[in-house]
This record gives C-alpha cells, structure tokens and sequence, in this order.
C-alpha cells in the first residue's frame, strides 16, 4: 500500500507525528487531542470520498508540506467483512457494503 510505503520511506516518526483522539470535526477540518492540540487539521482521504469523522474518534496526524494533517481514523474490526469487500457505514447506522461477489447490499438488503 502506497501510504505505508510513504511512511516508511520518509521514516515518519518525528515529533510532529503523533496518534490521538478528535475533539471536534467540522467544515473538513478536526481538532485532535493528542501530545498536544492539533486544531483545523486537513482530512486526508482517498479521492471521491469526503467525510466528516465522528469526535472521539481516535486517529493518526502526521506532518505534510503544508503542516499537519489528519490522516483519518482507526478502523473498527467488523467480522462479517472479507479481504477485498468495502464497507461504508455512518453513525447512525446506515450501511453499504460492496461484496466480493458482486453484490451490493443497502442497509442489509441486496440493490441489483
């Protein structure tokens, strides 16, 4: 994977690279709590994806050429999920989960 090759590449485990909890999220930005308070960090994400991360979520900021940014949140382990499915998921629930069998489930019910 590209990102953790980036990582190890550029070795990034400066002070300026740290792990934390988000305070607040809000305009595509978050405030992070960690060694220190991270405030109107950018959110990286892969293209086409915008989202805003849930506070109290914990996540990882890292420096970038521009300053800091967040470089999203610790997954939860989902049991039901495969190598190679995706799964989208909001906190109030709602789901869509890509199967690697071509299916599309909404919220549990398959869409064709």
């Amino acid at each position: 994977m590209w990102l953790s090759e980036y990582v190890t590449r550029n070795n990034l485990k400066g002070e300026d690279t740290a792990s934390g909890e988000i305070r607040s999220a809000e305009k595509g930005t978050v405030s992070v709590s960690a060694d220190r308070d991270h405030r109107s960090l950018p959110i990286i994400a892969p293209a086409g994806i915008a989202y805003v991360p849930a506070v109290g979520s914990k996540t990882v900021v890292l420096p970038a050429d521009s300053g800091s940014v967040c470089l999203g949140v610790i997954s939860p382990a989902i049991d039901d999920l495969q190598a190679g499915e995706l799964l989208l998921y909001s906190a109030g629930g709602a789901t869509v989960l890509l199967k690697n069998d071509g299916r599309v489930l909404i919220n549990g019910r398959a869409v064709t």
